[in-house]
């Protein structure tokens, strides 16, 4: 109504310069409407990644002869009898791992422990 109003009393100048004001202010719902388009999707493409991974896991789930984790119950079942049945309870003793056996043990336990840190690195650095 202001708007009307104001061309009608300015005359061409006036006029000229709300259409300016309006098609800026057009120029920048347009631009803020495309922005929110793109945070919409960027959000439904992250939700969709997190359902994938989510489904992922759930399959994984109950299957234990995975390489991964039967490598970590081989070396699981190593330290726990090291150090329960050996040193809390002194019922026996276990040989020192040596060579490349103890190289691959403490890799598979390094894997275990640090994967998700490496991967948070490697996502931070991918940015």
């Amino acid at each position: 109504m202001w708007m009307t109003l104001l061309s009608f009393i300015g005359g061409p100048v006036v006029s000229g310069l709300i259409k300016a004001y309006q098609a800026k202010l057009t120029a920048g719902n347009t631009s803020e409407k495309i922005a929110a388009d793109l945070a919409s999707s960027e959000v439904a493409t992250q939700r969709a990644e997190i359902e994938a991974q989510t489904r992922l896991r759930i399959a994984e789930i109950g299957h234990f002869w995975e390489p991964e984790k039967l490598f970590a119950y081989v070396t699981l079942f190593f330290y726990a009898k090291v150090l329960i049945y050996d040193k809390c309870l002194g019922l026996g003793t276990t040989d020192a791992v040596s060579g490349e056996v103890a190289n691959w043990a403490g890799l598979v336990m390094s894997f275990y422990f640090a994967k998700r840190g490496f991967e948070n690195v490697a996502r931070i650095i991918r940015r």
